[in-house]
């Protein structure tokens, strides 16, 4: 089931624009159990589970203790208090007090109360304070109630919409019944779906692809618990119009129904549970007949129940109920064949439905696919075997869940209809089973003046007739008010029980006034095109009747032609191509109505349009008709030029071809030219026949132009349509009144609001009950007696005790209030106890976060420091700043308090509390967050184009500069050290001198003098020389480092001044090196 839910999750194609609280339901309205899906966003398909989580709940209400109860509550209720449960409200609801279905319920069913509703003739339900009475309507209202609970509570969403399914079988005044029931509770019925329908459209949900163009049959067998139906359908894929577009989808239409309304279930079971009470009464337990007693009888139908679905999958089981009657016991072997034996009848009826089905189909068994069982009765062995003999097939179709497949199959549809959800589109066309007729009479005038009337019946919708569908009939030769009635058609095909549920056949009678006062107002002028009554069978087979109306035609002045434009006369053109309208649909549009006036014979039914879904297709295939003439005459017409223009063309090459050969041909002999003219004599008189030919015909077609222009011009047309005043008396069973459906939806409001106080009441003891029961466990725990002392727990114990003495002794009728109050009370005495043994447990925890976070900002910390170092930084000294601040403090903070704490006892209130240390991880967290967030988004500094061209030219040049004066700086200073070496030598040499000189010291004065003078003079020029070469180069530098600072202040870039600054103070420290 799983797989199939996720394939219809690619089926439904998703969700599109969906508000807030959009979701739709579906309801498997079954007799005994229903079965509730939902869709909601985010969920495609999903069955509802209950609360007592079951796929299924029975449908079934009781009354007990002054409250409902409902599912399997309820049917505990069944077996212990017949009486105050009421299930299998389809076998009454929308049927007469007299019914064979309702005396056949009071049978099964004998201890239930049944009353006749004075005002309607169906039935009532009194229940046992003998006052106050039901409706099957209201206390259907009630399960459809619960089953919108359940659906609202499991999806989480509210709903209003739903599709319900109903047997095939149902009349119009069941289906009627049904809808009233939801309207009650204020759910919105999108359709009341058959169940086979539903089913079908489950299993083709699923097998889209194995569908095409070629009608595939199959048949569903569906055993229930009360009935059963067999059900031919037939898959297609067909053209639909969907909006202005034409679609290909799968269909499902309804091919034929055979249904019996009494073979399920339900039979089997109570043929087994009297069988087991007479076992019961052959043992001779006690005295007292277990068949009087109720309570007794009720427990053998659950224990027969139990047998019957045992017995399915084994040879033989033990029947056993303690306490059966006058607290004995009872224990009884049943085997399968026993309870073959008691329904033998039973069987033979199993395959009429298909029969019938086959029958009213037309079609036979070797066309039919597969037959696929439904229904929790088809799991019994001998139908199985019944079906398969009758089919001549060894393998019966089981690829469905009988339980589930109506439902789905049905909350497909709601989807579908739904607003909010897109789907892809599968056709359901629905069988109408009972056919529907109108009666009217017909008055005759005799040649002698005597009037007589006849009783003309005509059918409106046939049987199997699909649905929704529209139809109009038209009623001619009435010229004054009349009336009509609307019944049921032939009802042959029932069984005679079921013939006696229709003790008459007319639905209604419908009364027309102003019909005379239409044909006085319209009758010098126009003609009168009798009376239409538009009826509409609706999506959920119930009939109705839309309007009546008097429709005449007035004959108006001859249309110009010359009035049309050109324009116009090339839109019609276009239209007629594409499946567009002649002139007469023109008339036609006047009327605005969808019907053709013209169309409907006197007293027939004609179809019209139907919904929106495209389920007919009539009307799209009579604009195709009109189309086709048109092109056939435009092929007409341009044949005819292609013969008049192919004649010249041929001559035209043959006088080329001619004159090619009379060059190519000179030396031939003149027999061969002869020949030649001749055949050239024979083309030119054949071209002047063709020529003769072709203004004859031209003469002709200018001799009918004449004659269309003499014709007279047709005159213009305008249909006239008057409303004419209905009234229609119900003849079948009448729906509530406004007065009775006003006061059953306050019942329905008050009951829901007695068992809303109820459950809140029940909820409020509950939670003091548990409370108390909790702390009393709780305070006896490790935990609670080390955060408590000795008194403190005696005094709390105490107080519960007397808590839960109070609980018991309250009445029943108690307030919810007075329970809320002492909760709360409880709550409060221990809420220090509770206090302490949180902050026991929890505070470790929290400490060791507020260590982990305080460990994280830190390292954080670090890295944000290194980040504010460079040019262009991404944090701000007081963001960095900020969350030092903060680590400290909190760092701080936790010593400081985390000495103290270990100074308290554990039952003492503590200092560090829990909620403390997370606002402090907290505060931590949000200020690393900030700062992770910024450098997250942040973003460097652009820069100019034009400006980084420039900087990085004139960054070049200074680098450039610099170092070429740097390196003739270096060679300068090599220089003048090699000059002072040599000036050196020089002095040493002359000293050398004076040494060997000494006896002529005035020689030798004068020569050291000399030698002195040399190495003087030459460092003061080397000197001078630098000291000028220096000057020079310095005020280079300056002027190209100020130029530098002029460019780097109007570009405003950080790097580049870092660079050129870093330049001028490499050279500044080479001119102090020399």
């Amino acid at each position: 089931m799983r797989l199939g839910i996720t394939v219809l999750g690619a089926v439904l194609c998703s969700v599109i624009g969906l508000t807030a609280g959009v979701a739709v339901m579906s309801i498997d309205l079954g007799a005994e159990f229903m079965k509730i899906a939902i869709v909601k966003p985010g969920v495609p398909m999903e069955i509802v589970t209950n609360r007592e989580s079951s796929r299924k709940t029975r449908t079934l209400v009781a009354f007990r203790d002054g409250e409902r109860q409902f599912a399997n509550q309820a049917y505990t209720t069944s077996v212990r208090f017949p009486r105050k449960a009421f299930w299998y409200l389809t076998h009454v609801v929308g049927r007469h007090f007299d019914d064979p279905q309702v005396q056949l319920y009071k049978e099964r069913f004998p201890f239930y109360d049944l009353v006749k509703d004075e005002e309607r003739g169906t039935v009532l339900f009194r229940t046992e304070d003998g006052e106050t009475t039901y409706t099957p309507e209201e206390l259907l209202a009630m399960i459809l109630e619960s089953a919108r609970e359940y659906a609202e509570e499991f999806g989480d969403h509210p709903i209003k919409d739903a599709v319900i399914t109903v047997p095939a079988y149902f009349n119009q005044a069941e289906r009627r019944a049904v809808k009233s029931a939801a309207d009650m509770i204020g759910l919105n019925v999108l359709q009341l779906m058959s169940d086979n329908a539903a089913v079908a459209l489950n299993y083709g949900v699923f097998r889209r692809k194995n569908f095409n163009s070629t009608m595939q049959y199959y048949i569903f067998y569906d055993m229930g618990a009360t009935s059963t139906v067999a059900t031919v359908v037939g898959y297609q894929v067909v053209k639909m119009k969907e909006g202005t577009r034409v679609e290909t989808n799968p269909q499902v239409v309804i091919k034929g129904v055979g249904f019996d309304r009494t073979l399920g279930g339900l039979d089997v079971t109570l043929r087994l549970r009297n069988h087991l009470a007479k076992v019961f009464n052959e043992q001779k337990k006690t005295k007292n007949d277990v068949f009087k007693n109720e309570r007794s009888m009720a427990k053998l139908l659950k224990e027969a129940d139990r047998v019957k679905q045992v017995l399915s999958a084994n040879q033989d089981h033990y029947a056993q109920v303690e306490g059966l009657l006058d607290e004995k016991d009872f224990r009884a072997k049943v085997t399968r064949e026993d309870l073959e034996e008691l329904c033998k009848d039973f069987f033979p009826r199993v395959i009429k439905p298909i029969e019938e089905a086959l029958r009213i189909s037309e079609i036979t068994m070797g066309e039919i696919t597969e037959v696929i069982l439904m229904g929790a009765a088809t799991r019994m062995p001998k139908v199985q075997e019944q079906l398969t003999t009758f089919l001549k097939s060894s393998e019966l179709g089981k690829s469905i869940n009988t339980d589930e497949s109506a439902a789905m199959g049905a909350v497909y549809q709601a989807a579908f209809l739904g607003k909010g959800f897109k789907v892809k589109t599968f056709n359901v066309k629905e069988g109408n089973v009972y056919p529907i007729v109108v009666e009217f009479e017909k008055h005759r005038t005799s040649e002698d003046g005597s009037e007589s009337s006849k009783t003309v019946k005509r059918t409106l919708f046939g049987r199997m007739n699909p649905y929704p569908q529209k139809k109009v009939m038209t009623f001619n030769k009435h010229y004054s008010d009349f009336s009509f009635s609307v019944g049921y058609g032939d009802i042959d095909f029932l069984s005679d029980l079921d013939k006696k549920s229709f003790p008459q056949l007319l639905l209604s009678n419908v009364s027309l006034i102003g019909v005379e006062d239409a044909y006085q107002k319209h009758k010098e002028g126009a003609e009168g095109k009798g009376i239409k009554a538009h009826f509409r069978m609706d999506e959920s087979g119930i009939l109705h009747l839309d309007k009546v109306e008097s429709v005449f035609e007035k004959v108006g002045e001859a249309a110009e032609e010359k009035d049309e434009s050109a324009w116009s006369k090339i839109g019609s053109a276009i239209g007629g191509l594409f499946g567009g309208s002649d002139g007469k649909d023109k008339e036609a549009k006047v009327e605005d109505s969808d019907e053709d006036p013209s169309s409907a014979a006197a007293g027939a039914a004609s179809e019209g349009d139907q919904d929106a879904k495209g389920q007919n297709s009539s009307k799209s295939e009579s604009p195709k008709s009109d189309s086709e003439s048109p092109p056939k005459k435009t092929e007409e017409k341009s044949s005819g030029k292609q013969e008049e223009e192919k004649p010249s063309e041929s001559t035209d090459e043959a006088t080329e071809q001619e004159a090619k050969q009379k060059e190519k041909t000179d030396e031939k002999t003149e027999d061969k030219t002869k020949e030649k003219t001749k055949d050239k004599k024979e083309k030119e008189s054949d071209k002047k026949e063709k020529k003769e030919d072709k203004k004859s015909k031209d003469g002709e077609k200018e001799k009918e132009e004449k004659k269309k222009d003499e014709e007279p011009k047709k005159p213009k047309i305008t249909t006239i349509k008057e409303i004419i005043n209905s009234t229609m008396d119900s003849l079948d069973l009448p729906n509530l009144s406004k007065d009775r459906m006003k006061e059953a939806k306050k019942i329905l409001a008050s009951l829901k609001a007695k068992d809303k106080e109820k459950m809140e009441l029940e909820k409020a003891k509950n939670e003091l009950e548990a409370y108390i029961f909790d702390s009393q466990d709780k305070l006896s725990q490790d935990t609670y007696v080390k955060c408590s002392t000795e008194s403190e727990r005696e005094e709390l114990n105490k107080l519960m005790s007397e808590a839960s003495d109070w609980l018991y002794e309250q009445p029943d009728d108690a307030k919810k209030d007075v329970f809320v109050k002492k909760l709360k009370s409880l709550k409060d005495s221990l809420k220090d106890v509770v206090r302490r043994v949180f902050e026991l447990e929890e505070r470790p925890k929290a400490l060791d976060a507020l260590k982990s976070m305080l460990n994280h900002s830190v390292h954080f910390l670090k890295s944000v420091k290194n980040l504010t170092t460079t040019d262009d930084p991404i944090f701000t000294e007081v963001e960095v700043t900020t969350l030092e601040t903060l680590i400290n403090e909190t760092s701080d903070w936790r010593s400081t308090n985390l000495k103290e704490q270990k100074k308290l006892k554990d039952y003492e209130n503590p200092k560090m509390l829990v909620e403390d240390i997370a606002l402090k991880i907290q505060a931590l967290d949000r200020e690393v967050k900030y700062l992770i967030n910024k450098a997250k988004y942040w973003k460097p500094k652009t820069k100019p184009k034009t400006d980084d061209k420039k900087k990085t030219n004139s960054t070049d040049k200074a680098r450039a500069s610099n170092e070429t004066k740097s390196e003739e700086a270096e060679s300068k200073t090599e220089k003048a050290e090699s000059k002072t070496e040599k000036a050196e030598s020089k002095t040493e040499k002359a000293e050398s001198k004076t040494e060997k000189a000494e006896s002529n010291t005035e020689e030798a004065e004068s020569k050291t003098g000399k030698a002195e003078s040399e190495p003087k003079v030459d460092e003061a020029t080397t000197q001078s020389s630098e000291s000028q070469e220096e000057a020079p180069k310095e005020s280079k530098s300056d002027k190209s480092t100020k130029k530098e600072n002029k460019k780097d202040k109007e570009t405003k870039d950080t790097e580049e001044e870092t660079l050129q600054i870093g330049g001028s103070e490499r050279i500044k420290e080479e001119h102090t090196e020399l």
